[in-house]
């Protein structure tokens, strides 16, 4: 019992191996979610053996519409030995299935081995239509050509399916094979199979089904037919109808009845059929390159990794539905961006911004989009959408830029206003007001109503500077006046000092006489001795470290309480000495002479 053991250990391993290839196998089955597919290396192992080029014919269609059944007949095998027939018995068909042993055919001098492949149908019970898409788009991609079985007529759904698995297929080729790859679709043969044969040809029908419909009012539903259609363009030179009657009334006998029970009409449009077929046949080409066996499988591995890490759109949708999603993701993605925007901002600035966060957005639409002939449309729709919210970002960066200038405005006028007022007229504090108002509108007001609200400002200060400027003349001319009797009194009770009291009267004296006889309003702006009084004011009232017109008052109190100390105090303890000689008496002095 050990030697046993012993030589059993000792003894190779059997690899897996298939003995009889004359048999169906599957190459992709459904995984326990019934939503994706996985590889089946039992059938992978019929088709990795073969070292020709690889043509395959695949055929889709409807759940029980007898797929499985033209297979059989195509490849002359009964539904005993051939692929399993659900009426028959238990449906194997689940996933995908190949015949194992291809048929050998020269195609333009290149021996071809030709795999015929079965799907399964789709609108089965218990399998979601996101399972149905991805059998779809593989037997798209893998398929040399698609027959795609339909009975009685061409309905609206199965264009619908068929232009989305293109879609889809498309996508998921280009992911696999790089970008600026041609998509090469399957030759796609349109196999109607009804009880009449009346009425208009299948060629007829599939024209009518597949023509646009006129859409004069603008409908949207009638646009997206129309879009479906055109998304089926890249297969409409390589598409074939063709019609094939119901073999006999008795469906669930077919597989136990021999060719002369057949309806005849039937049987002779099988034979042209299986003539039709062998004829439109061309190898896989993938990447300008025919495909044996093993690089089938490595091209299937690929595609299947692809399409199972892809998201599939949601059960019967079209590609729009699902860019619609990720089209939604990017306008919220741009409109995040562009609310992070301190606005107000420069035209410049916003559409600065507004083409990076475009581009960007753009370039993340274009990473994860679904189709290529619809995702014109998506982008166009994107850009549209994009474009909307950038107006009205544009409106509300017009309205902070309004607020804001407006309120700048407002704080400069009432500021303008202020000065008009000033208690000792000043032109240099005008001055300096006005370059305030202007520096800080050209720093606080930004946006688009800057230009607008400049204007308006040169406006304004323009008004303010001539009404200031025909009123400080005549301020400044009562101010002197007040202030020339001013220093008289003061020349003449308080400080006793005769020269100022002179001056003070000659000052008086030239306003009130001369200037009032010998100038005009223009003199002024021309006589130098005004220049002169104007610019000693000047001094006087404003400069940057001491503003005479806010200090007015607090300094006015200063001197008074000053001049009543010194009057008090000063002249009590050095006596009448501080007086100048001119105004002393000695009316009772003790040396005044006798008058008698």
């Amino acid at each position: 019992m050990l030697l046993l053991l012993f030589f059993l250990f000792l003894s190779p391993i059997p690899s897996f191996s298939i003995h009889n290839f004359h048999q169906p196998f599957p190459i992709l089955e459904p995984d326990f979610t019934h939503t994706k597919l996985r590889l089946s290396r039992e059938g992978l192992k019929a088709i990795e053996r073969i070292t020709n080029p690889i043509a395959s014919v695949v055929v889709i269609g409807p759940y029980r519409s007898g797929k499985s059944f033209l297979l059989n007949q195509l490849l002359s095998l009964s539904c005993y030995e051939g692929f399993g027939v659900g009426h028959m018995r238990d449906t194997k068909t689940k996933g995908m299935w190949v015949w194992g042993t291809p048929i050998e055919l020269d195609i333009d001098g290149v021996r071809t081995s030709v795999f015929y492949l079965d799907t399964e149908g789709f609108e089965s019970i218990g399998k979601s239509n996101v399972y149905d898409d991805r059998i779809f788009a593989l037997a798209t991609v893998l398929g040399s050509v698609l027959i795609y079985n339909l009975p009685e007529t061409i309905h609206e759904a199965d264009i619908a399916r068929l232009s989305f698995a293109v879609e889809l297929a498309e996508e998921f080729y280009g992911r696999v094979k790089g970008q600026g790859v041609a998509f090469e679709p399957a030759k796609l043969l349109w196999l109607i199979q009804r009880d009449f044969l009346q009425g208009k040809s299948v060629q007829e029908m599939v024209k009518e089904a597949l023509r646009r419909v006129p859409n004069t009012d603008g409908n949207k539903n009638i646009d997206m037919i129309n879009e479906i259609r055109d998304s089926l363009a890249i297969m409409g030179d390589n598409s074939t109808a063709f019609s094939l009657p119901q073999p006999h009334l008795q469906r669930t006998q077919l597989c136990d009845m021999k060719d002369a029970e057949l309806d005849q009409l039937y049987v002779k449009s099988r034979e042209q059929l299986k003539e039709l077929v062998p004829s439109i046949i061309s190898p896989k080409i993938v990447q300008g390159k025919t495909l044996n066996g093993t690089e089938f499988v490595s091209f299937l591995e690929q595609i299947l990794e692809a399409l199972n890490k892809g998201e599939i759109p949601s059960p019967g949708s079209l590609v729009e539905v699902f860019n619609k999603g990720i089209l939604e993701k990017c306008l919220k993605l741009y409109s995040e961006k562009m609310a992070t925007l301190d606005l107000p901002l420069p035209k410049e600035s916003l559409q600065e911004a507004h083409d990076t966060s475009r581009d960007e957005v753009m370039q993340i639409f274009d990473q994860q989009h679904f189709g290529h002939h619809h995702a014109r449309k998506s982008v166009m729709q994107l850009d549209e959408e994009i474009h909307r919210v950038y107006k009205n970002v544009v409106l509300q960066n017009e309205y902070q830029s309004s607020k804001l200038c407006d309120a700048m405005y407002t704080i400069c006028e009432d500021k303008m206003d202020q000065l008009q007022v000033l208690k000792l007229p000043s032109l240099a504090k005008f001055n300096a007001g006005v370059q305030q108002c202007n520096h800080s509108f050209e720093r606080e007001c930004v946006g688009p109503s800057k230009t607008n609200y400049e204007q308006r400002m040169m406006k304004m200060l323009g008004k303010s500077r001539s009404l200031f400027i025909k009123e400080y003349n005549h301020r400044l001319f009562n101010w002197l006046v007040a202030f020339s009797l001013v220093m008289v009194v003061i020349g003449r009770f308080i400080v006793k000092f005769i020269l100022i009291e002179i001056g003070a009267w000659a000052l008086f004296i030239f306003l009130e006489t001369y200037t009032r006889m010998f100038w005009s309003a223009e003199t002024p702006h021309y006589n130098r001795v005004w220049h002169f009084i104007v610019a000693t004011w000047e001094t006087l009232v404003y400069s940057p470290i001491l503003d005479l017109d806010r200090w007015a008052i607090p300094l006015g109190v200063m001197l008074l309480l000053f001049i009543v100390y010194w009057r008090c105090n000063v002249q009590r303890k050095y006596g009448s000495q501080w007086l100048l000689p001119l105004y002393r008496s000695n009316k009772n002095g003790p040396n005044r002479p006798r008058t008698d």
